[in-house]
């Protein structure tokens, strides 16, 4: 595959979103590579593909760097790495600024839509998400 289509999704760090500490909740952050990987999803697919197909995810690893604070003007990078099968695996790096605040690594699982059972995307719907190079 080449290489994969970034995909910038803004964040707005709500009252909500705010622990005890002051500072964004861990569990808000998982709120967040929810909504920007479904963003991403719908930006790069075609609508058909979008009304046949959902995601589940299946696994996430996180690795808190800085703490994220209201009023903070943070953005979340989603890359898709790569596609096996019915599975997808992103990264998605949160940043304020050119602060990293959290890197996330998650694996997704696609389902139809109507059966809810683990489904493949066609290639070409893979081959929106990863341009080809430009060549010379």
């Amino acid at each position: 595959m080449n290489n994969p289509a970034p995909h910038c999704f803004p964040i707005d760090v709500s009252p909500d979103d705010i622990d005890f500490m002051g500072h964004v909740n861990n569990a808000s952050y998982l709120k967040w590579v929810q909504d920007a990987v479904i963003d991403h999803w719908r930006s790069f697919a075609p609508a058909d593909a979008i009304a046949q197909h959902l995601w589940v995810a299946l696994k996430h690893e996180i690795t808190y760097r800085r703490p994220t604070f209201l009023g903070d003007d943070v953005i979340a990078t989603v890359l898709l790495e790569k596609v096996q099968g019915a599975r997808a695996m992103y990264e998605t790096v949160i940043r304020r600024g050119e602060d990293v605040l959290a890197e996330v690594r998650s694996s997704w699982c696609c389902v139809d839509a109507a059966t809810l059972r683990p489904a493949r995307l066609a290639r070409d719907v893979i081959d929106r998400f990863f341009p080809k190079a430009v060549t010379d």
